[in-house]
């Protein structure tokens, strides 16, 4: 049910993170988790045009460590010359991008 209704991250993933968990184990885990803690902090820093807070940690958590850095990376590629607002509807754009392409939920659902 919380996949379907509930767009909060602990309920869009939790059984993705279990089955993880179970596979690899709980460093493993912590160590995503790392990861993912640094490429959030590089899209804040980078593309944060001072409203894209919630809407990047929300990415950061549901979208997976390759995705992410691909996204970043294509972001990264493509905003030169671009001033803050331009580069964050850029990675927002990416972003929604591959939420669309993978099924997940970056905005709140509602029943």
């Amino acid at each position: 049910m919380g996949k379907k209704y509930d767009s909060f991250k602990c309920y869009q993933k939790l059984e993705d993170d279990i089955a993880f968990m179970e596979k690899y184990g709980l460093a493993e885990f912590r160590k995503s988790q790392k990861i993912r803690e640094k490429l959030l902090w590089k899209m804040l820093d980078e593309f944060n045009e001072g409203r894209s807070k919630s809407y990047f940690c929300l990415a950061a958590t549901v979208l997976n460590v390759d995705e992410l850095e691909n996204a970043l990376a294509e972001a990264r590629r493509d905003s030169g010359g671009l001033d803050i607002k331009e580069k964050a509807r850029l990675l927002h754009s990416i972003l929604d991008r591959i939420a669309i392409e993978k099924q997940y939920y970056l905005k709140l659902r509602k029943k």
